[in-house]
């Protein structure tokens, strides 16, 4: 069994990282899969099937879904299993008691944050996104997200190299909501007391530290099933097996049925509220683009209504836009969550990528005559920065590259249709591409911004 759950959980961890690395989105079609299996983005996409599947699971075999699914999670059991390889370290875990006051208090927390829209908690806390940064960070290095990033890792990696599964049991929000289930598994790890010598070689082999030799009892709100206990069992006194009905160890030997409900509830009210450079034609010097101030922040073609309180900044869309066009934001209100900018880029009318790869349904699944009749936003002329009138020359780029005919070059004296043509923008026609803002040749920021939409306009 420990054997079947390990290739498993490397098919998992190698899918899930190599769909974070492709850069083609040729693995979305093979891999996607495994990202719509992920506990949160499931539930914040009301995935009703994917819940419900990974619910009786974890009522049938227990937290499965910890040790073979989570990303994060085979991690933790990656570094401990090179901690363990120490001389006289693989035997180095004993029985913890539960640390519930702070596994509910972080999860009561992870709950009002996702109810209050605190995007910046959920997303530093979710195994999942958080693992899609450190993934990510390597492709694409951001200052802030990286940073992020790094001291996750770090974090994780000191946990399970002294602790094994330390973060799982103490702090992750999805591993102590499923914990619930947990307890009532119809298949654990049971200790059979009559066989048992008490040698303490799976106490001590219990990265989980949930078991208590002591007085034969597990902790199955904290087991994870990785099965390294009944590997090391020597007098056949431990056995996953059909445990139906067992009364489950954990504070007060058990959990009250008040507060599984009461639990369940929150958990569903808080789903449902939730440098490349480029030529510029020879007009101005080839230098980087600066990000303009925007008056309001741009969200993808596809975006939901809801899409700061769906987005777990996974980072997955970010890696998988093949324009340069999403971005970790660094907005303290919306930390990591993707923004778009256009200095690498605009967003092309053909692409939607980033609705296709979206596990949480923050980006809604669109096609590209769908989104040509999205706005996202609409540009604004700055005729301060235009090259026509700083540097008096022809120009015309916008004009010329809008793929939906929204900026015409209009004469700058209505009276005189001889003077000088300048652009005029038709917000009516404008879906907020960016073509303009990116071919613009006025540096470092462009005559042209766009401004996003805060709820987005369809035809």
């Amino acid at each position: 069994m420990k054997k079947a759950r390990t290739v498993l959980a490397a098919v998992f961890l190698i899918g899930i990282t190599l769909l974070f690395l492709d850069t083609t989105g040729a693995l979305r079609l093979w891999l996607g899969w495994m990202a719509k299996l992920q506990f949160l983005p499931a539930v914040l996409a009301l995935n009703v099937a994917v819940i419900a599947a990974l619910c009786v699971v974890t009522l049938l075999l227990g937290r499965i879904y910890c040790s073979v699914i989570c990303p994060l999670g085979v991690l933790q059991d990656v570094v401990s299993f090179f901690s363990g390889l120490r001389k006289g370290k693989k035997h180095r875990f004993r029985f913890r008691k539960e640390l519930w006051w702070l596994r509910y208090g972080v999860l009561l927390l992870y709950l009002v944050a996702i109810v209050t829209g605190i995007q910046v908690f959920v997303a530093l806390l979710a195994p999942y996104s958080a693992y899609g940064r450190m993934v990510s960070s390597i492709l694409h290095p951001s200052l802030t997200t990286g940073i992020i990033a790094g001291v996750t890792l770090l974090a994780v990696v000191i946990l399970a190299w002294t602790g094994g599964r330390t973060y799982c049991n103490t702090i992750c929000p999805v591993g102590t909501t499923l914990s619930f289930l947990s307890r009532f598994a119809m298949f654990r790890p049971v200790i059979d007391a009559d066989k048992c010598k008490d040698c303490h070689l799976c106490e001590k082999s219990c990265k989980a530290s949930c078991i208590d030799i002591a007085n034969h009892k597990i902790d199955y709100s904290r087991c994870v099933d990785c099965f390294d206990c009944l590997e090391e069992c020597r007098f056949d006194a431990l056995h996953y097996r059909f445990a139906w009905g067992k009364k489950a160890s954990g504070p007060d030997g058990g959990v009250s049925r008040r507060a599984f409900v009461t639990t369940s509830a929150l958990v569903a009210g808080a789903a449902t509220l939730n440098a490349q450079k480029k030529l510029d034609g020879g007009l101005a010097p080839v230098i980087d683009k600066e990000n303009p101030s925007r008056e309001t922040p741009l969200t993808p073609p596809g975006a939901s209504r809801k899409f700061y309180d769906k987005c777990t900044a996974c980072q997955l869309c970010i890696t998988k836009c093949p324009n340069g066009v999403l971005r970790p934001s660094t907005d303290i209100t919306r930390l990591m969550q993707p923004e778009m900018g256009y200095e690498k880029g605009y967003c092309r009318p053909e692409c939607v990528r980033c609705s296709e790869v979206c596990p949480t349904g923050a980006i809604e699944k669109i096609t590209p005559e769908e989104k040509t009749a999205i706005h996202i936003g609409t540009a604004k002329i700055d005729r301060s920065l235009c090259v026509i009138e700083t540097k008096g020359v022809r120009c015309g780029n916008c004009a010329r590259h809008c793929p939906v005919g929204a900026i015409t070059m209009v004469p700058s004296d209505p009276d005189n249709p001889g003077s000088r043509k300048i652009p005029s923008v038709n917000e009516e026609l404008c879906i907020g591409c960016g073509a303009c803002e990116f071919l613009c040749p006025s540096r470092p920021v462009s005559a042209i911004t766009v401004n996003g939409l805060h709820t987005h306009r369809k035809d």
